[in-house]
């Protein structure tokens, strides 16, 4: 038995041995060159975050740009690497933000994403339907009057929850209330859609999304006196998206008021 273990030790030790000669035969430059990822600077997200000498020189027309190039760069697939250590050292000193996202909850919607965007660059309030009450309206005027967001933008996206749940009648808890703001969009689309009226109609959903879209901006401009001014003023322009979970783009457009 004793035999049996020495010699099991020194085939161990010859294979340990083996080992380590291999290892000695690697080129580290060649180990490095393998572990190595290069990342081309178009790939990199390159927008910092904007101080206040910066936001207060961009027009509204050059954040909508802005986010029209961004989401380009995400169709696009471009990377978005981001220094985010930095950029929250960078932003802890204040907040100079460019535009404000209503956008809806659901989790496929990854607004800063959408925008190839990063910490310091938006303000994003998120809720179920991107549906407009006194909570959101008070958080827009914060953005833009006292912060100095120059563009608005609700963000509306395909196969939405909350839409599908307004157009079926869903009553649960709270939820019967929020869906009750989606209403108004429903009956307006029900008026001029072709078709079938129903939540498993693609084409009905998307025409619900977009009267629901509208139906924000009218709120926001109905019930905000100091967004409705400041747009009147030419200090910020209020736009609406629908986001394409298809291919990442968010078709943007100014609805009539």
């Amino acid at each position: 038995m004793r035999t049996f273990f020495l010699a099991l030790l020194f085939i161990t030790s010859m294979a340990l041995n083996a080992c380590r000669q291999n290892d000695s035969n690697i080129n580290p430059q060649e180990i490095d060159q393998e572990d190595t990822l290069t990342i081309a600077k178009e790939d990199i997200l390159t927008s910092d975050v904007l101080t206040k000498e910066q936001q207060l020189k961009l027009s509204p027309a050059d954040v909508l740009k802005r986010l029209q190039q961004g989401n380009l760069d995400f169709t696009k697939d471009n990377l978005t690497i981001r220094n985010t250590t930095e950029r929250i050292r960078k932003a802890s000193l204040g907040q100079y933000p460019k535009a404000v996202i209503l956008s809806c909850l659901d989790s496929r919607v990854p607004v800063e994403d959408i925008f190839h965007s990063g910490i310091g660059n938006l303000f994003v309030a998120r809720v179920a339907g991107n549906i407009v009450n006194e909570d959101i309206l008070g958080s827009m005027e914060y953005a833009c009057k006292v912060s100095g967001a120059k563009l608005v933008m609700v963000l509306g996206h395909e196969y939405c929850g909350a839409i599908k749940s307004a157009i079926d009648g869903v009553k649960l808890g709270n939820i019967t209330k929020l869906l009750k703001k989606i209403n108004p969009a429903v009956i307006s689309a029900k008026t001029t859609f072709k078709g079938k009226s129903i939540s498993s109609n693609p084409l009905f959903v998307e025409t619900v999304c977009d009267e629901n879209v509208k139906l924000s901006i009218r709120e926001i401009l109905n019930r905000s006196t100091i967004l409705r001014e400041m747009e009147a003023k030419g200090e910020i322009i209020i736009v609406g998206g629908v986001y394409d979970m298809n291919s990442g783009k968010v078709e943007i457009f100014e609805p009539a008021k």
